[in-house]
């Protein structure tokens, strides 16, 4: 059987855990509230009246490409295509070409930020296969000006840190609401996560700050892991009512 990414495809390491999933998304929900097309996130008003909730359709949208079959992967990747059109076609106007690459462009830096931070350097052939994978995605997707390599991407992603991010009223508020479903303790830990992992830009624009209380809290994660204790912490990463959604993404647990 084909698959759209390969049985042994660090990218499918990576995805697999469901710790290292979540702090790719505590690092893409920093630069969503950002980015200048942030607008559209509001036009059907799910992601802030339910930020948690889109986090996990998301999340499975992501693995019914990275682990299943080439056909099943293009099917979802069309019906990513054929829900983005209907939005525009209800807005009344085109998404932005540079916001679907600011999106691929943020999965691809935070799979890597994400997983060095929590488990290991990757090589350089490693970095070069993250970029392949989100780059056919979005060939699929039929994006325009997707980078070539690593080295591409890297140089495009600084631009697009310069030319596409700012703070508005629309940060502040999904702020306000990523506060009021996590409650003040997790929304403290998403802060400090989101200042581990994102760009010096991103953490500028925000004012993160990083807590003398959170400088030794990967070292003491991983040694939880190795001696199998880090399911209660991440129970602590988000609400009860989640915790059979993250027990699925461990695919690839430690």
């Amino acid at each position: 059987m084909k698959y759209f990414v390969s049985e042994d495809s660090i990218v499918r390491k990576i995805w697999g855990k469901a710790d290292t999933v979540l702090f790719i998304f505590a690092g893409a929900s920093a630069e969503f509230a950002l980015n200048k097309s942030v607008d559209w996130l509001y036009f059907t008003g799910k992601i802030p009246s339910d930020p948690i909730g889109r986090l996990f359709s998301t999340v499975s949208f992501a693995r019914n490409i990275i682990f299943s079959d080439m056909q099943q992967a293009i099917h979802t990747i069309d019906r990513m295509n054929s829900i983005h059109g209907s939005v525009e076609k209800a807005r009344g106007s085109k998404i932005p070409a540079h916001a679907f690459r600011d999106v691929l462009f943020m999965l691809i830096h935070y799979s890597i930020a994400s997983y060095e931070l929590l488990e290991r350097k990757l090589s350089t052939d490693e970095k070069e296969e993250v970029v392949n994978v989100f780059t056919r995605v979005g060939r699929r997707m039929e994006i325009e000006q997707l980078p070539t390599d690593y080295a591409s991407w890297k140089g495009m992603y600084i631009l697009h840190l310069s030319n596409n991010l700012e703070r508005s009223n629309y940060t502040d508020d999904l702020y306000a609401q990523y506060k009021k479903h996590l409650g003040i303790f997790r929304y403290y830990i998403l802060l400090n996560v989101q200042w581990m992992i994102a760009s010096a830009k991103v953490k500028n624009l925000l004012r993160l700050k990083r807590t003398t209380f959170f400088s030794g809290v990967i070292p003491f994660y991983k040694l939880c892991k190795t001696i199998k204790l880090d399911g209660f912490l991440k129970s602590l990463l988000l609400p009860p009512a989640y915790k059979d959604e993250v027990k699925k993404m461990d695919i690839y647990p430690a």
